[in-house]
């Protein structure tokens, strides 16, 4: 363990368990956009900044769609929804989006768990496009879920809500 610049408190450790750092993050995430959900009041679920941009509950649900689809090609799970289903759900109530969101995080948790870190340096072909290995698509999925929940802040904000503190830890 060592000690870098700045960050004279921040212990440096090499990664003993990958997979597990990787589903502690993808928890954390789950946690803060729960807070998201739960921080919008139902009125505003269908609040859009403009009107060619997605609501709040489409911009939630086009993530956990994204979430399936990354997941699916990186970890090798069958994804159990169509493509975009979960955006264009008619129920875009507060009480479905967030159970079809929390069921999106939970697919990816499940099924990074049942991975190796061996299995993170397979290469995949992710959307038919991309090679790369399944711990790079994995890390592309988590990014797309972070700058759409991100997004969601300003939506908070023009709904006369205080977004959550975030959780970078």
């Amino acid at each position: 363990m060592g000690t870098i610049g700045y960050f004279k408190d921040l212990k440096v450790t090499s990664l003993q368990d990958p997979v597990n750092d990787i589903v502690k993050d993808w928890e954390r995430a789950k946690a803060y956009t729960k807070e998201y959900l739960d921080a919008m009041p139902e009125s505003s679920y269908g609040l859009k900044p403009t009107p060619e941009m997605r609501s709040f509950a489409e911009q939630m649900l086009h993530l956990t769609d994204a979430n399936y689809g990354f997941a699916s090609a990186a970890t090798g799970v069958e994804n159990p929804i169509g493509r975009g289903e979960s955006e264009n759900t008619a129920d875009k109530s507060k009480e479905n989006v967030t159970k079809l969101v929390m069921a999106g995080y939970d697919f990816v948790i499940d099924n990074i768990r049942k991975m190796t870190a061996d299995q993170l340096n397979e290469s995949v072909q992710l959307f038919g496009r991309f090679e790369m290995s399944k711990g790079t698509a994995l890390a592309k999925c988590f990014e797309h879920q972070t700058h759409h929940r991100g997004q969601t802040t300003v939506y908070l904000r023009l709904a006369g809500v205080k977004p959550p503190q975030e959780k970078l830890f």
